[in-house]
């Protein structure tokens, strides 16, 4: 958990509640966890219908907002606005409304809980926290903006949530499900949920857990590939690359060559590193330390020119999956053609 979501979410629990909050950023998981709380704890649910306002973007403006926000509660002590996509709402790049919603911020109703939610759009450019309106937010109330995690972060992210919902994981198993799903937080989220619905408590989410409800193989995946690969496996590598190429909609070519791009981006770091301690290598690589082993494994398995070769083996494959020097291949082919590349 992020440490300032993590207050934030006590603060609303302890009824600690700000009058204006603006969250921002590029992850909506923890936007919509914080939304989802103060929607729990803000009214009363028998007060809701009348007290308790979602809009969104698309189909409100500024103005509108605002007008929720300066309307009195309905026979109840407060009242809770939220808007979710707030980066759709008509005119927000507009001066004029942008000093509404500073007006807003830095006078805000008491009887009001006024909550914007601003989701950062691919190839767009996130909230400016440096703007006169924003910095109201944060002067009155709670600002608050969130990054997407970093895919090394994301295996200890997926422990974290399963031992917070009382379930026992390996770290291979959290190393597993982000391997395969990615740091899409919500999706994991869900992943795991659908698991722990069918799981007594305080149960261990293992391998076979894993492919039962979630569909993903314990034999056919990335992680064991690359186990296939430093071990020098050429059947089980090969029975693991036919199985990627009969199914390329659960393992895409795209998503397989990411991976193995970074793993053995990573062995070369092991090689280079004067430090071979544990620890050392374990905080040069972002890793848990259990998976360590298994980079040295690899440094020993491969030299480090063989590296830099496999290296370029992945790039020169990514180029082909993109119809490059090889507009008629499979990616079952191309895959083919890494694997041989890396074991000889």
């Amino acid at each position: 958990m992020i440490a300032a979501v993590d207050t934030l979410l006590k603060d609303i629990r302890n009824k600690r509640i700000a009058p204006v909050y603006l969250l921002h950023g590029d992850e909506p998981f923890y936007l919509d966890r914080v939304a989802d709380e103060l929607s729990n704890v803000a009214v009363p649910v028998a007060e809701r219908g009348f007290n308790q306002f979602v809009l969104f973007g698309k189909d409100a403006d500024v103005g509108t907002v605002i007008n929720y926000a300066r309307r009195y509660p309905f026979m109840a002590e407060r009242q809770l606005v939220l808007v979710k996509e707030a980066q759709q709402l008509t005119g927000i790049n507009d001066k004029s409304a942008q000093t509404l919603l500073e007006d807003y911020a830095l006078n805000p109703l008491s009887s009001t809980i006024l909550m914007l939610c601003f989701t950062k759009e691919e190839g767009k450019s996130g909230l400016d926290e440096r703007k006169a309106w924003v910095k109201a937010f944060g002067k009155h109330g709670k600002l608050l903006g969130v990054k997407k995690l970093y895919d090394n972060k994301v295996p200890d992210w997926v422990g974290e949530y399963c031992r917070e919902h009382g379930a026992k994981v390996s770290p291979k198993v959290c190393q597993l499900l982000a391997d395969h799903i990615g740091n899409d937080l919500k999706r994991l989220a869900g992943e795991i949920d659908k698991i722990l619905i069918n799981l007594p408590v305080n149960a261990e989410i293992d391998s076979a857990t894993v492919e039962r409800f979630v569909g993903i193989s314990k034999e056919y995946n990335v992680f064991e590939l690359q186990k296939a690969l430093v071990a020098r496996d050429v059947l089980k590598a090969n029975r693991i690359v036919d199985y990627f190429a009969r199914n390329p909609k659960d393992n895409p070519l795209v998503v397989i060559l990411s991976q193995l791009f970074g793993y053995f981006s990573k062995v070369i770091l092991v090689q280079s590193s004067p430090d071979q301690s544990d620890r050392a290598l374990a905080a040069v690589l972002g890793i848990n330390p259990f998976f360590v082993k298994d980079y040295l494994s690899a440094a020993r398995t491969f030299p480090l020119a063989k590296v830099a070769d496999i290296i370029h083996a992945i790039r020169r494959a990514d180029a082909q999956s993109k119809g490059i020097d090889a507009p008629t291949l499979t990616e079952g082919d191309i895959l083919r053609e890494l694997v041989f590349a890396v074991l000889h």
